[in-house]
């Protein structure tokens, strides 16, 4: 039985440059690498060190804090290089990749004959536990925790996003047995969120479904979670990308940490979108090829994705890599309404709104500089979450700990205001300040 979730509040943005549904193998590239910043609030203690040789699954650091979450090597090779910042901090670890990978074996599992420590344990040993986040602050789960409910969103909304049932087409089996394992770890129910137009994992077994129908961010975990099963004080919610839970599958199935992923390439400066099938942590410039000029490269999606260098890597949660022009440029009377109707807006200063369908090349011109933060609802507009924005983000900014509480802190997640951060005519970091508040939380409530 499968249950809607219709969401009314929100926008779609659409742009130019979607990826084409054709898959290619991109060019191995000749290194690879894994970035600590990716797994927020790790203190990673290094395994290996300069010049180590590393099979593809084998440990390269682990959690200070936590010992039992290790991170792997997606690939095969020697530990060309461990770049270090300002007082020492690790910044990544660069594998020099093998011709073809080596595998550490774990050795086959079904997880119907595993008990939920024993899947924990595999889960940890192998080096996939990083791919199971929680909610609240949006970090990497505790395994220690017993979570009420597991949620996996296998529908993104946003600008440009890859089509969760072409990545996942070849992988269904796998994503089958990922579910099977991931459902050992909690006592409440799995929540597996798709496209109402989707037919791809309608028949997944052992989950509860959910249609899910509207404007992004219709496709963000949190709301979903927020509509089924809202998080109270105390209480833990764990979410899985549904890629990573085909990993995790494959892991089960065949014994390998195999860290292959189907990324889209999108964005209106790539001459041809389309899907690549790449590792984790491989090189941006085997996947975009010739870099296009005066371009932003953005590991991920448009609103809530890093930009990247040329000679960047593709981050650890990424399935995306999304390049569009570079705001440089000065538009000439900008600040007069209805004059550069190419341009998106939500407020109506373009005749934009009168085309619903059209796409848009957006640039990252932020047209506008940040300004005092005003009451203007706009905000309000664009959550469909029972949560005050304009309210949680000046509490965040406080600090004040009773008022985050009661403004629903605990149910929210950087991305989830993204859309705030696009609207906003004061162009304030909402996310930027989000994530703050989400770390006072964690500092001073834990």
């Amino acid at each position: 039985m499968s249950n809607d979730i219709r969401i009314k509040k929100g926008l779609d943005i659409k742009l130019k440059g979607e990826a084409e549904h054709v898959l290619s193998e991109a060019p191995r590239s000749k290194v690879f690498s894994i970035k600590p910043a990716d797994f927020h609030t790790v203190t990673p203690k290094l395994v290996k060190r300069d010049g180590d040789d590393v099979k593809a699954g084998e440990t390269i650091f682990f959690s200070k804090y936590s010992p039992s979450i290790k991170f792997v090597a997606p690939v095969s090779g020697k530990i060309k290089e461990i770049r270090r910042g300002a007082k020492r901090v690790i910044l990544d670890v660069l594998i020099e990749a093998d011709a073809t990978d080596t595998y550490v074996e774990h050795g086959a599992k079904s997880p119907a004959s595993m008990s939920g420590d024993e899947v924990r344990q595999f889960l940890l040993d192998s080096g996939c536990w990083p791919f199971i986040k929680q909610r609240p602050y949006d970090i990497i789960a505790n395994p220690s925790d017993a979570p009420k409910a597991i949620f996996i969103s296998a529908v993104n909304t946003a600008p440009l996003a890859a089509d969760i049932d072409f990545v996942l087409k070849e992988k269904k089996q796998a994503f089958q047995t990922g579910v099977n394992a991931l459902a050992k770890l909690t006592e409440g129910k799995v929540h597996v969120s798709v496209a109402k137009a989707s037919s791809l994992l309608k028949d997944i077994q052992g989950v509860q479904l959910h249609n899910v129908s509207g404007p992004h961010p219709a496709g963000n975990v949190g709301v979903q979670i927020h509509h089924v099963d809202p998080i109270n004080a105390g209480e833990k919610v764990w979410v899985v990308n549904p890629e990573d839970v085909a990993i995790i599958g494959t892991l089960f199935e065949t014994g390998k940490f195999d860290a292959t992923r189907v990324v889209s390439l999108a964005g209106s400066s790539i001459e041809k979108p389309q899907y690549y099938s790449a590792k984790i942590g491989a090189a941006v410039a085997d996947i975009i090829g010739t870099n296009p000029a005066e371009s932003r490269i953005i590991s991920g999606d448009v609103l809530t994705g890093d930009k990247v260098a040329a000679d960047g890597y593709l981050g650890f949660y990424d399935n995306e890599l999304t390049v569009i022009p570079e705001g440089n440029n000065y538009r000439m009377f900008g600040w007069m309404p209805f004059k550069d109707n190419y341009i998106h807006s939500t407020a109506r200063t373009s005749f934009a709104w009168l085309f619903p369908n059209k796409k848009y090349e957006a640039t990252t011109n932020l047209n506008g500089e940040e300004r005092a933060l005003v009451v203007t609802g706009e905000m309000e507009k664009v959550m469909p979450m029972d949560v005050y924005p304009m309210q949680l983000i000046k509490a965040c900014l406080a600090g004040d700990l009773e008022k985050m509480e009661n403004l629903g802190i605990y149910e929210v997640a950087p991305e989830d205001f993204a859309l705030v951060d696009y609207v906003c005519t004061s162009k304030i970091e909402a996310q930027e300040i989000i994530r703050e508040g989400l770390d006072i939380m964690i500092k001073e409530v834990g």
